[in-house]
């Protein structure tokens, strides 16, 4: 692409200086937010979108309030909105799409009560947080509906920043080049169409030219209406023997969705990549293996017989493509300048949307970005008219470009009520909001949402494969049938009592003569006892001891069954119920939670232990968190702790350091997530004696025996199964959020559950799993 047609690498938009959020996470976590600031100024060239390792979340929660500080931020950035509170998400520019997918009818509840169902998702994300249980309308909240008097179709806030550009600078709208040519009514899209005498003046590739000889028709010959798709395009250039040569084409659908990004060999050999202005290296370009002829063989495929090719300088992308298109708008003839001269796109971007792309220093120019660009540029023209760009005087702008401030729709956005609509609208994106009919809610009638209705969960699982790889951001919502009462409130107490059982040991036989306070000495080494007892009943002692954290029991049946105690080979297991059978495979996938690996669990850390840590930090590399629990009542910290790595490897080195001669700790990898962690620790003590079972109620049990398909179970497993793959088809780049509501109704209500990452991030750390 031409020099002044600059570029960038992102799809939003890059941000102002960071600000600094004081943590709420009990431990070592402000150093390890001074690590991150110094990192992100140090991180190399070639970024990726990531989140933090652990949120700052109170008890783990993350209310719908600070959820939709989220979903703006991962809209605009930084330079409208502040970060997040609570979590941390580094290079946001580089986000390619959001996808939220809504659960609704779940809760926490429901997730840990089927966890080994919900197989993908607790493999997948391995951010987890709590979420309060929902109000009236849980989607209204976590997108930041307000009601907003509108004026026509402008907002009135936006109204009064586009009068401001006015204000400043006494112009005559009756000179203006855009009303000149086009007026000062709004136009249709038909009228943005250069004529065929435009496209001859202009070097446009036509049939008949003697040098389009060789070039390829879109064969799009359909009847151009007002309603016509618009398509956005943008091309990357080398320098070969040749001449210039396509190396890289994008191609954005109206949604903002890119429908195609293509690395591409030219055929002639390369005198010059042309890096600094198109980001192609020989080394990116080496494996690549298609060819210019299998990218117009797709675009003839893709392209509707009346799409509308929308681009800045667009006769050098078509020639690059070796196509002919008889439907085009270009941007750099669309915002018409004086005596000829054309806007640069960067300029546009940022006067017009108040996007920064094409910055300095980045390497090259992201075609999918500048692609997008042009798109949301025609649309904002369409929408707003000529006269509104003509008061932003333009021209005045590129003058004193540096001096001037111009107010754009960017600056109106950083107000805090502000909407994820209203984000979306501001850089001429739309949201896709798919979900069943029978499922009302405020956000289905609000403008700038594509709302599509369907009969069926399963009719919004086929179209959610076809439409969210054309919008940049999507939620997608599920229904299920709440439980009764009855089933709600005899699973929240079988999941209290499954746990309380799982960190329970019990240990013996020991001698009559056993020395019982070296004994309690042993079993305390392991982790916060919550209350240990002698049992007699039997032939010989045995003691029961109930820990307070999952992994303190783990570790010591794993450190002391079968081994020689005071003069007895022991055995150390859990009790033996029907809420405990599968417990060594629910450990098993404890341990394998995303959330868990890197994690590791240590006991018997002393006051001086963090200190101690930090002084000897060499020897942890890859130490993100650590987290300190606390007594609720006393405040001081308890004897064990929660390390965090940015590896298993990292981990499993630490674990390896700590647990040996030097240390003298004790310890394992976590199988608590921290927020399961909060949630189990705030549920009331509930246990039952020996011997007693939890029966289920009469419904549950036919249920089980019969396997309907929409039993709870089976609807785990089964939608757990489809979600994953539609994850798995989610392009790289992605946030991706899972959203489990909770419930709330006159019988009480269930805190909801969130689960959270990026694609290509979680790819990167999590193994294969077969769907």
């Amino acid at each position: 692409m031409e020099p002044e047609r600059e570029r960038s690498g992102s799809t939003f938009k890059k941000g102002r200086k960071r600000r600094r959020i004081p943590s709420k996470l009990v431990g070592a976590a402000e150093a390890m937010r001074s690590r991150w600031d110094l990192e992100e100024r140090q991180q190399p060239v070639a970024k990726k979108a990531r989140l933090s390792t652990i949120l700052f979340a109170e008890n783990c929660e993350v209310t719908h309030g600070q959820l939709c500080e989220l979903l703006k931020y991962a809209v605009l950035g930084k330079s409208s909105f502040p970060k997040p509170s609570w979590c941390q998400l580094f290079h946001q520019n580089h986000l390619k799409n959001v996808v939220v997918f809504i659960l609704q009818g779940l809760s926490q509840l429901h997730f840990y009560k089927f966890y080994l169902e919900f197989g993908f998702l607790r493999k997948a994300f391995k951010h987890k947080f709590r979420l309060p249980p929902p109000s009236s309308d849980f989607l209204a909240d976590i997108i930041g509906l307000q009601k907003k008097q509108i004026i026509g179709n402008l907002p009135k806030a936006m109204e009064g920043s586009l009068h401001f550009a006015s204000s400043k600078i006494s112009i005559n709208l009756q000179k203006d080049p855009i009303i000149q040519k086009y007026g000062s009514k709004k136009v249709g899209l038909t009228r943005c169409l250069l004529t065929k005498e435009e496209m001859k003046t202009y070097r446009f590739p036509l049939q008949g030219f003697p040098d389009c000889e060789n070039f390829v028709p879109t064969k799009c010959n359909g009847s151009v209406t007002d309603n016509s798709p618009l398509f956005g395009l943008d091309c990357e250039m080398c320098l070969t023997s040749k001449g210039r040569e396509l190396t890289r084409i994008s191609l954005v659908a109206e949604g903002g969705g890119c429908v195609m990004d293509e690395l591409v060999k030219p055929d002639n050999k390369i005198v010059d990549y042309l890096t600094s202005f198109s980001g192609i290296t020989k080394k990116i370009l080496k494996p690549v293996t298609t060819k210019l002829k299998d990218v117009q063989r797709q675009l003839k495929i893709l392209l509707p017989p009346d799409a509308v090719l929308v681009g800045h300088s667009l006769d050098l992308d078509l020639r690059a493509l070796k196509m002919i298109h008889p439907y085009v708008i270009d941007t750099s003839l669309l915002y018409v300048r004086e005596q000829g001269r054309r806007f640069k796109l960067r300029f546009l971007a940022k006067a017009i949307l108040g996007k920064d792309i094409q910055c300095p220093d980045r390497l090259g120019h992201d075609a999918t970005e500048d692609a997008r660009t042009t798109l949301e540029l025609a649309r904002y023209f369409l929408k707003y008219g000529p006269k509104k760009i003509a008061e932003l005087n333009l021209e005045a702008l590129a003058r004193h470009q540096e001096s001037q401030e111009p107010r754009n729709t960017a600056e109106v956005v950083q107000q805090l009520n502000t909407s994820v609509l209203e984000c979306l609208d501001s850089v001429g994106q739309k949201l896709l909001f798919l979900t069943r009919e029978a499922d009302a809610s405020a956000l289905s009638s609000s403008k700038n949402c594509q709302t599509i209705k369907c009969l069926s969960n399963k009719e919004v699982l086929e179209q959610a494969r076809v439409e969210i790889p054309l919008f940049p951001f999507s939620i997608v919502q599920f229904s299920f049938e709440p439980f009764s009462p009855n089933l709600t409130e005899e699973m929240n107490k079988r999941i209290k009592i499954k746990w309380t059982e799982m960190s329970t040991v019990y240990a013996g036989p020991f001698n009559k003569n056993c020395n019982l306070r070296a004994l309690k000495r042993l079993f305390k080494s392991f982790g916060p006892v919550r209350s240990m007892t002698l049992v007699l009943e039997t032939h010989q002692p045995h003691l029961c001891i109930q820990y307070e954290v999952l992994e303190a029991a783990q570790l010591a049946i794993e450190s002391l069954d079968g081994v020689l105690v005071e003069g007895s080979c022991i055995k150390v297991q859990r009790p033996v119920t029907e809420l405990t059978l599968d417990c060594d495979t629910l450990v098993n996938e404890l341990e394998q939670d995303s959330e868990n690996r890197g994690t590791i669990y240590l006991s018997g850390v002393s006051e001086t232990f963090k200190e101690h840590l930090l002084q000897q930090c060499s020897l942890f590399l890859g130490l993100e968190a650590m987290i300190l629990p606390k007594d609720l009542k006393s405040g001081k910290h308890k004897r064990y702790c929660f390390l965090r790595f940015k590896t298993f490897g990292s981990a499993q080195r630490a674990l390896n350091i700590l647990t040996g001669k030097d240390w003298k700790l004790k310890g394992r990898h976590a199988l608590t997530p921290r927020h399961l962690h909060a949630w189990l620790r705030g549920l009331p003590h509930e246990s039952r004696l020996p011997g007693v079972r939890v029966i289920p109620p009469p419904s549950e049990q036919e249920a089980l025996q019969m396997l309907k398909v929409d039993h709870p179970k089976i609807a785990a497993w089964h939608w757990g199964r489809k979600i994953g793959k539609l994850y798995h088809n989610l392009c790289s780049g992605t946030l991706c959020l899972i959203l489990l509501p909770g419930t709330k109704s006159t019988h009480g209500s269930l805190s909801g559950l969130g689960l959270m990452g990026i694609k290509d991030e979680e790819e990167s750390t999590t193994p294969n799993m077969c769907l």
